[in-house]
């Protein structure tokens, strides 16, 4: 890992939600028509598990233990595009995973934390991503004095949250029954996590490797769970392009920058960890091959789409739409939601929203390359195909 990249993530508190999005994609391919009859397109999928961070998250950390996540989640201008007021999403408007929900004609997901009084919200699925969430258990940067403000949930504290709501539907994981009624027609989205790893150990003296380590193996064992407990459909997002969100141009060094103008050693960081992720992911198919695992290359969709954005309808690449100051329009102790940042008239002419998250229009891009485009490996019409064929 480049030195520089010390610079890039010295932010620590900053960056509680910097990590994914959980962004996959689900379409709204159906089954061809009877020759004398049209007859309804069928819904490939009755509901939706998802995980992640803050680019799935869509309320768990407002009430969740721990910091509401980076900026001001729950002031204006959060929502304003589409909600038309702060719902606890860390975007303009919708997210991915909110984008993948319509393509199946489903609900929006409910966060976890809001459903467990209400199983009824649960019907079509629930959301478990947490805002400034790891892979790496919390207890290891307590252990290494690395904690802060951390969000103390993890990627195992989904999965216990999993198992948690699974038993309040009164589903023994173990049973014939459940596995029926919770597996057969879910597709489990696993949007991006690990980007905080990294962010918070960086000058810490834990070697970049040492995290990619551990954080792809809490990952894998997190995927092997959901598989052994019966999961058949299963999308993984990679990490994102995080080297060109304002946050990072903001605290890197002018001389860290890659072609497409972003912060070099931290596109290279996660553009490694999706390689050995990818790798992984190969292997879970060999190890359940009755299982679907779709790979979502959040890496270099968000990489296409900076290469030629005007192509995309979006006029400004690196400035953050909600925020303040020169020269990308982001400051760490102003960041959007507070009375000094102001919003962008036009959002969906930005990438980025507020220094570290996209905006809606960015998200709907995404989102149509994942679904239809060559941004998921295998695609995800296969993934489609594979459930309308199996039922």
């Amino acid at each position: 890992m480049a030195s520089s990249s010390v610079t890039y993530f010295s932010w620590k508190n900053t960056l509680i939600a910097i990590t994914t999005i959980c962004i996959l994609s689900s379409s709204s391919c159906s089954a061809s028509p009877a020759p004398t009859k049209v007859n309804p397109r069928p819904r490939p999928f009755k509901k939706i598990y998802a995980f992640g961070d803050s680019f799935t998250d869509t309320g768990n950390t407002r009430s969740a233990t721990g910091p509401s996540g980076f900026g001001h989640v729950s002031n204006p201008p959060y929502g304003t595009t589409f909600f038309h007021r702060p719902t606890n999403r860390y975007s303009d408007g919708r997210l991915v995973i909110d984008f993948i929900a319509e393509s199946l004609s489903l609900p929006y997901l409910k966060p976890y934390r809001s459903i467990m009084s209400n199983a009824t919200d649960a019907a079509h699925g629930v959301n478990f991503a947490v805002a400034g969430s790891t892979a790496i258990e919390h207890q290891f940067f307590v252990k290494n004095n690395l904690s802060l403000a951390i969000t103390p949930q993890s990627i195992q504290t989904q999965l216990l949250w999993f198992d948690k709501f699974l038993e309040s539907q009164g589903c023994k994981v173990a049973g014939a029954a459940c596995k029926a009624a919770a597996f057969d027609d879910t597709l489990f989205w696993v949007g991006e996590i690990g980007v905080n790893d990294y962010a918070y150990t960086i000058g810490s003296g834990i070697p970049g490797d040492t995290i990619q380590q551990l954080g792809i193996s809490r990952v894998t064992s997190f995927l092997q769970a959901l598989l052994k407990k019966g999961a058949k459909y299963v999308v993984v997002q990679g990490l994102p392009l995080s080297g060109c969100l304002p946050l990072a141009m903001t605290l890197a060094p002018e001389d860290d920058r890659d072609g497409i103008g972003c912060v070099k050693s931290a596109n290279n960081q996660t553009y490694s960890h999706n390689l050995v992720l990818q790798a992984k992911l190969q292997q879970l198919r060999t190890q359940f091959p009755h299982a679907v695992i779709t790979y979502a290359d959040y890496w270099n969709a968000y990489f296409t789409v900076m290469k030629n954005p005007n192509q995309y309808g979006f006029k400004e690449s690196f400035k953050a739409c909600c925020g303040t100051g020169d020269p990308y329009n982001f400051e760490v102790f102003a960041v959007c939601g507070t009375p000094s940042a102001s919003a962008c008239p036009s959002p969906s002419q930005y990438i980025n929203w507020d220094g570290v998250h996209l905006t809606e229009a960015m998200y709907k891009v995404l989102t149509d390359m994942f679904l239809n485009g060559k941004a998921t490996h295998p695609p995800f019409s296969y993934l489609l195909d594979m459930k309308l064929r199996h039922g």
